[in-house]
Formats: structure tokens, C-alpha cells, sequence
């Protein structure tokens, strides 16, 4: 088979690596946008006021489902029953499904962490009295905690793994192109050379 001339091997490799630098860019546009405001805002945190909103709320167990967990050891760590945990979703959109526990003779205590706020809830083992706070910090808290992937489940946890590996593409099919332009523009490499010198400098001199 004849080899292909210099020229036309180039620009076979200039069409696939703009093919993938464009799918890349397209698939990653919306997270790209996301990190690159939140990164503004996680830094600027001191500068952005938050007013918490707290709600609490104290309602009583039913007595059939109270039994279920006077049943539970003291020692046991495991999640509320399956019941209990159903009920708390059916009748106050409280998810607390496979959740860890903290049980005591006293009472059982489960915290529900979220993006952009918190949650607990604690119920009396003996009269089956719950207690339940939920805390909402605002979009802007709850988009922070999505760049940070804090508390966003497993899903969120593979969105992040597929928008990083798009980024990756993305990034060196870019790297790729300058290496094929270089030779026409010779400010490629200088501007290159910057963009990994300043933050190299930064945090030499001023990280500790």
C-alpha cells in the first residue's frame, strides 16, 4: 500500500483532531460554564452574603412503625427500617433510605447532608417523638457544592467522571492543534510557556 504524501497525512490529522476538539467542547460546554462561574464564586465566598433558611418540624411516629425501632440494638449502626424510611418519604418527602444511623437506648439519629444545605432528624425510641431541621443555604451554595461534588450521590459522581474525561479530550486535542499550527504562528509556544509558568510561580512563592 503506497504511503499517503506528508501533506495529506496532515490534514487527516487536523480534520480528526478538529473533529474531537469540537465533540469534546460541545459535550463538556454547559460543565465547563458551571466550573468556571463556581470557581468565581468558591473563591469570592467571603464577598457573597448567605442567609440560611432553617426550617424545623416535630411530628409524632406512628405507633406500628415505632416498634421497629424499639426492636433495633443499641449497638446496631445500621439505617432506619425499611418501613419507617418508606413512611418518611410518603408522608414528608424525607429520604432517609439506606442513610447510616446513630442509635442509643434514647432515641435514633440520622443526618442527611445535600447540596446547598444540611438536614437531621432524631427520634424518641420510647414515645416516637421525631425532631427534623432542614437547612437551605441557597443556589448559590448548592452549585458550589455541585463543582465540589459534595454530598450529590453516585450519579452526579459519574457526571463528573465523563465531563472530566470530555475536558481531557478536549484540552489535549487542543494542545495537539497548537503543536500543528505552531510553525505559522510563532507566539504559540511563548503564550503556552506563560500559561504553565504563572501558576507554577504562583505557588512556588505564595502557596504555603
Amino acid at each position: 500500500m503506497q504511503k499517503l504524501p506528508a501533506q495529506q497525512k496532515r490534514a487527516f490529522w487536523l480534520r480528526q483532531l478538529y473533529l474531537w476538539h469540537w465533540i469534546s467542547s460541545a459535550g463538556c460546554l454547559v460543565g465547563m460554564l458551571l466550573f468556571a462561574v463556581t470557581g468565581l464564586t468558591l473563591n469570592n465566598a467571603s464577598h457573597i452574603e448567605a442567609k440560611p433558611i432553617v426550617k424545623k418540624s416535630t411530628i409524632v411516629l406512628p405507633a406500628s412503625l415505632l416498634t421497629y425501632l424499639q426492636a433495633q440494638p443499641v449497638s446496631n449502626k445500621a439505617s432506619l427500617p425499611h418501613a419507617v424510611a418508606d413512611w418518611l418519604m410518603g408522608s414528608m418527602d424525607i429520604d432517609a433510605a439506606d442513610k447510616p444511623a446513630e442509635w442509643s437506648a434514647e432515641e435514633v439519629y440520622v443526618s442527611l447532608p445535600r447540596p446547598g444545605g444540611d438536614a437531621w432528624l432524631s427520634i424518641n425510641r420510647e414515645s416516637g417523638e421525631m425532631d427534623y431541621e432542614i437547612t437551605n443555604r441557597g443556589w448559590i451554595s448548592y452549585l458550589n457544592d455541585l463543582h465540589k461534588g459534595r454530598n450529590t450521590g453516585t450519579a452526579w459522581s459519574w457526571f463528573l467522571d465523563v465531563f472530566s474525561s470530555m475536558a481531557l479530550v478536549f484540552s489535549l486535542t487542543g494542545l495537539c492543534l497548537l503543536y500543528m499550527h505552531s510553525a505559522n504562528r510563532p507566539s504559540t509556544w511563548p503564550l503556552v510557556g506563560i500559561g504553565v509558568v504563572i501558576p507554577l510561580v504562583l505557588a512556588i512563592l505564595f502557596i504555603h
